[in-house]
């Protein structure tokens, strides 16, 4: 394999590698870290071939993603040297600092200023995308609550009920609250660009600051979904709330009550890929709003 990945890279830079060693933070991919002849690192992430569900493999997509963020924000993110479908090769950054009180602040700004960058042509996105190496559907849509039961929790749901991880019953209470969903989800004034998957393994820093986010699975969305994410595994927490509030006020209601709801969409995402306890959680948020 490693032979393999020195050979293309070779055709890609004109540069034979010196040294190829696994990183670790692959849940879906191999990641490689490659020291070249000329001091430089690179991160080469290689997977299968072919599609998800039609869509194109998760790599090639994911350099998509990348440049997107790059040429249409200012989020730090890692430049895409070669997007094919089995081999993502980008510039290593520098990573080694934790998510202290300062690069929490210095994130809600990089986050705060995504998602001012809003569409127009409602919740969705160009093209489907994935998250955590799983499809995801993003057919414009007018009403972000719409949008939301639709796309993000009835699909996922199905998906994980489809391969065994949830119970039809627990589908069943996610079936009769997405029908009433308007009870707290609000119509957001515009659509948002989110990362998508912001959680600590994808939120990379060094000296106090923000080096780059990397694995994105955007769309347009309400912004509180990514907010609610971010809170899922102790991401960022008051330093950084009390940072992108004062540059992007938060809605009334949101830590009381939407955060808990937007999150059941990532809870869902590890309930199709992990199953477990993850099915537990789902179970506690229904039982919270009365389902």
């Amino acid at each position: 394999m490693q032979d393999d990945v020195s050979r293309r890279i070779e055709a890609i830079t004109g540069e034979r590698p010196d040294q190829i060693s696994p990183l670790s933070g692959g849940c879906v991919d191999r990641v490689y870290r490659i020291h070249m002849p000329s001091g430089r690192d690179l991160v080469a992430k290689v997977g299968a071939r072919g599609q998800i569900d039609g869509v194109e493999s998760g790599l090639k997509l994911e350099g998509f993603m990348l440049n997107y963020l790059s040429e249409n924000t200012q989020l730090p993110v890692p430049a895409v040297i070669s997007a094919e479908s089995d081999m993502l090769l980008m510039p290593m950054l520098e990573t080694g600092g934790g998510i202290g009180t300062v690069v929490q602040r210095d994130a809600a700004c990089h986050v705060a200023a995504l998602h001012n960058h809003t569409g127009l042509q409602g919740f969705g996105f160009e093209r489907d995308t994935v998250i955590g190496g799983l499809y995801q559907p993003n057919p414009w849509t007018l009403k972000w609550s719409d949008f939301f039961r639709d796309q993000r929790l009835m699909h996922m749901g199905q998906e994980a009920l489809r391969v065994g991880h949830l119970p039809a019953t627990v589908l069943s209470r996610l079936t009769h609250f997405c029908e009433v969903l308007d009870r707290w989800i609000e119509q957001p004034y515009r659509a948002s660009l989110i990362h998508g998957d912001m959680w600590t393994g994808n939120v990379l820093s060094a000296h106090e600051r923000i080096t780059g986010f990397i694995d994105p699975a955007i769309y347009y969305a309400d912004a509180e979904i990514e907010l609610a994410f971010t809170t899922l595994f102790g991401t960022f927490g008051d330093a950084f709330f009390s940072r992108y509030h004062e540059l992007r006020p938060i809605r009334p209601g949101f830590f009381e009550e939407r955060r808990d709801i937007y999150n059941l969409y990532p809870l869902l995402v590890h309930v199709r890929l992990f199953g477990g306890s993850y099915v537990a959680s789902v179970d506690h948020t229904l039982k919270k709003f009365g389902y």
